[in-house]
């Protein structure tokens, strides 16, 4: 009887330290929201990748990804924004070169993949792969985009408005995958 009574106390103290660990863990998270006229979406930013996520909130902060736009759109795979030069880009005009002048070194976590809603580091061909400072896309579908998995950082992922990515994906766009309609966006971190 004794023995069933440590196992049960034992199981119980187990069990809400495991809940006192999430709940830290929660705690912790950095949240984010990212604002469009096709609705909000929601996320958190992965502890795990601290210089993707501190690089981010500093952008966020700030206001730079403020009227910047998704200016690379392909229904069936992802959603791509923070460009700064897209804030005053002209219809037609090219995008996806812009950044702060610096990049990010790679965080590459296998613990993170390309799923549905992933928040993953832009970059240029480089041989390090360091990532865009401030380019970043989301993946659209629903079976991810796993061929991309531990050669691009994943730094988030999208919580909540995962229907407004493929609202996004789905736009009508130019050969280069520029909506013809800017998507303005406005990313907020929620304290």
């Amino acid at each position: 009887m004794k023995k069933i009574a440590l196992a049960i106390l034992a199981t119980v103290l187990m069990f809400n330290l495991s809940l006192m660990s999430q709940t830290k863990t929660d705690k912790n998270v950095v949240k984010f929201v990212i604002h469009t006229d096709y609705g909000d979406m929601k996320g958190i930013l992965y502890n795990e990748t601290p210089q993707h996520r501190d690089n981010f909130v500093k952008l966020a902060k700030s206001g730079y990804y403020d009227g910047t736009l998704f200016h690379r759109v392909i229904n069936g795979f992802m959603i791509q924004g923070g460009d700064p030069d897209s804030k005053t880009a002209k219809p037609g005009q090219a995008l996806g070169m812009g950044g702060p002048g610096y990049t990010v070194p790679a965080e590459f976590n296998k613990a993170f993949n390309h799923k549905r809603g992933a928040l993953a580091a832009a970059r240029s061909e480089n041989p390090a792969k360091a990532s865009s400072g401030s380019q970043f896309y989301i993946v659209e579908p629903e079976n991810g985009a796993h061929f991309l998995d531990n050669n691009y950082t994943v730094f988030g992922e999208i919580t909540d408005g995962l229907d407004v990515i493929s609202k996004i994906a789905t736009v009508p766009k130019d050969a280069t995958d520029r909506p013809l309609k800017d998507v303005k966006m406005t990313v907020k971190i929620v304290e």
